[in-house]
């Protein structure tokens, strides 16, 4: 069930299911943190050759539980291109996506997204990621951007089949971390 409770433009407020999506606009709503995690079965393994690189889905014999470290800045609603979506249930955050625009790229980022583990595989991270999506192009975005670490598979599938590809890698940012071994994977999302 989709309904619009009042217009139709990404910051209007929206019911789906039993959740609310909106804009944030309380300071609760902005400054909300849900600790990062997921569980995969695959990795997507990274090899270096003389000349590139090539990865592909590798299935794991015990699946991988991730916790997020407490170790990202926080961010700023400082640019007017910077928005959060939140989803509610009832009045509580159960999800959110952070997005910075870049206008001499015309790229939005998708600086950081997360559901709340009970909310997840509900439908909640696709649904803000869509209103992401409307905002970079209400902004004039070209693209949408994303980083993720190669062993969260089960996102990386959702964004692909959103129509996100790969465009780019980067084996050493995660150095020196708790995810050092890890591989920066990057999206984007072509709008025009």
């Amino acid at each position: 069930m989709h309904v619009t409770l009042s217009g139709t433009t990404s910051g209007d407020l929206e019911a789906v299911d039993e959740f609310t999506y909106r804009v944030a606009e309380s300071e609760r709503d902005k400054s909300a943190v849900i600790k990062g995690e997921f569980v995969s079965d695959t990795v997507f393994e990274v090899v270096g050759s003389g000349s590139g690189f090539t990865f592909r889905p590798v299935k794991l014999d015990q699946p991988v539980h991730k916790v997020f470290p407490d170790d990202e800045p926080e961010r700023d609603e400082v640019s007017e291109g910077n928005r959060r979506f939140v989803a509610l249930d009832r009045d509580r955050v159960c999800g959110y996506v952070d997005t910075e625009y870049e206008p001499w790229n015309r790229r939005l980022t998708i600086a950081d997204i997360e559901v709340a583990g009970p909310y997840q595989g509900r439908g909640i991270g696709r649904t803000l990621m869509s209103h992401a999506i409307d905002w970079a192009r209400e902004r004039g975005a070209g693209h949408v951007w994303l980083e993720v670490t190669n062993i969260n598979a089960p996102a990386i599938r959702v964004y692909q089949r959103m129509g996100f590809i790969f465009c780019g890698l980067d084996t050493s940012l995660y150095s020196g971390t708790k995810s050092d071994g890890e591989t920066a994977l990057y999206m984007s999302l072509f709008l025009d």
